[in-house]
């Protein structure tokens, strides 16, 4: 059930979340599926709806910092100041974690995951809530995250009490994560705060690239759509293959089986479309889909990493057609 965003579907939303139950909720980033983060029930309950392994983490959604007394056990000076520089905002912080947090949270983890999301309609239903909302995204595990509501409901609708209706998500992609609990910045998953704009603020920053799962979004396989995605250089190097679909970054046509996310190749338009447009081509029929990569800077590292991550292997141009490679 989908319903728009009024004072009243906010606190009905907000009544259902009190009863352990789940809903919708628009971010900037993607849609989450929401429910009390401080109830293992209700957690539990997103665990189920998910089929999401419990040794993956969920992050904590707040209304502000003020909110993370309970939550965490302190914030390094580090974090406070990406805090005052990106919250409200897609940028998650690893914190100590408070032992008042459900351990099927942290993943029986001694951290937390917590952000402060910059979209009206998740603030407005953090406030009438009261309290931090768990919220990974709003799709079957390992799936495409669905940016808009209609694709909640696809997804999951019968599964939860409502999707609150907060229009296209502005960003398109996760938030960034990242570990400043020592010395320096840790990013443990790239996303929507690009590792440039993480340096103005913090200094330098390393990304982290192990099998330690210690945040969301760290596996390996991850954001994919039903039919195999191939990654390539570029479209333009030959012809599709017959009933194959693809994904540009700016060149060429556009059409039902040949998504372009940017014509003028913006990074953040290109973001803002991912997931969209991936799951259009996968409901076109096609029997693969050959994605390019794109630059590989600011928001463009993110966007490759969810399409590495959603690939099932290589595919390259050669003088007997395209050459499929699996990962």
């Amino acid at each position: 059930m989908i319903l728009p965003p009024s004072s009243e579907n906010i606190s009905r939303a907000a009544d259902a979340l009190r009863r352990g139950e789940c809903v919708g909720m628009p971010t900037e980033t993607v849609y989450g599926l929401a429910g009390d983060g401080m109830n293992p029930v209700a957690v539990a309950r997103i665990f189920d709806i998910k089929k999401r392994p419990s040794f993956d983490p969920l992050i904590l959604h707040v209304a502000s910092a003020y909110d993370l007394s309970g939550i965490v056990k302190s914030v390094p000076e580090t974090a406070q100041k990406l805090m005052q520089r990106f919250w409200p905002g897609p940028l998650t912080l690893i914190l100590p974690r408070n032992t008042s947090v459900p351990e099927l949270v942290t993943a029986g983890l001694d951290t937390v995951a917590v952000r402060c999301p910059d979209h009206p309609v998740a603030q407005d239903l953090l406030r009438h809530f009261g309290g931090p909302l768990a919220a990974p995204s709003a799709n079957p595990f390992g799936r495409l995250s669905p940016t808009l509501a209609e694709a909640v409901e696809d997804e999951l609708g019968g599964k939860i009490a409502m999707t609150l209706d907060g229009g296209a998500c502005r960003v398109g992609v996760e938030s960034t994560i990242v570990d400043c609990r020592g010395a320096g910045v840790n990013v443990l998953r790239l996303g929507a705060v690009s590792l440039e704009e993480l340096e103005r603020t913090a200094g330098p920053v390393q990304v982290i690239k192990n099998n330690t799962l210690v945040a969301p979004g760290m596996l390996e396989n991850h954001y994919a759509p039903r039919t195999n995605l191939y990654l390539c250089e570029s479209l333009e190097a030959g012809p599709l293959p017959p009933g194959a679909a693809g994904l540009a970054f700016s060149g060429g046509p556009a059409n039902r089986q040949r998504k372009v996310l940017s014509s003028a190749g913006d990074l953040r338009e290109a973001a803002t479309f991912l997931f969209a447009f991936l799951r259009d081509l996968d409901r076109c029929g096609a029997t693969l889909i050959l994605a390019e990569r794109v630059p590989e800077l600011g928001l463009g590292r993110a966007i490759n990493d969810r399409l590495k991550k959603a690939s099932t292997g290589t595919a390259s141009w050669g003088a007997a057609g395209w050459v499929l490679s699996q990962k």
